[in-house]
């Protein structure tokens, strides 16, 4: 019984802990890989974006780079 109350407790204190970020910066951390400073610094982009790019890039017409390409074309 005393181990399941301390391991009730240390959950308990560790939730508590978690939450002290949201509490004090006053909003959930962004998730959102087009939203997050953290991860653009990284050059890390969401899905959307480099569908984006590899359509512009597909638009101009084909050059040995696009080989790879599911829209290659011989």
């Amino acid at each position: 019984m005393r181990t399941l109350l301390a391991a009730i407790l240390i959950l308990a204190i560790a939730i508590a802990l978690m939450c002290v970020g949201i509490i004090v910066k006053g909003r959930f951390p962004e998730t959102e890989i087009s939203k997050n400073e953290k991860m653009r610094e990284l050059g890390i982009k969401c899905m959307n974006e480099q569908e984006k790019e590899r359509t512009k890039s597909c638009s101009r017409g084909y050059t040995d780079a696009c080989t790879g390409c599911e829209f290659y074309k011989n």
